[in-house]
């Protein structure tokens, strides 16, 4: 499933990178749709445009570990000892 990006330009200009999907994932303290700490989207509003810049220049580095994550090692489960399947 893709999700659908919703921009929200804030008052500095900078969108924020929110696309609704708000769940923390307790493994990496990352929201699943934004991918931010929970001090990074809690601090967002005080934040300058520099400073947002900054923190959006992480997320694509996030991404690929969380798409890592995600899709796990590839291990094939193997047969099992009589040959039927697991």
């Amino acid at each position: 499933m893709v999700a659908t990006t919703t921009t929200t330009i804030q008052p500095g200009g900078v969108a924020s990178p929110c696309i609704n999907i708000c769940r923390m994932h307790a493994a990496t303290g990352w929201c699943e749709g934004c991918l931010r700490t929970i001090a990074e989207i809690a601090t967002w509003g005080r934040l300058d445009d520099s400073a947002r810049a900054a923190m959006l220049q992480q997320l694509p580095a996030r991404r690929v570990h969380w798409q890592a994550l995600q899709t796990g090692p590839t291990t094939p489960t193997p047969p099992a000892a009589d040959g039927a399947a697991p």
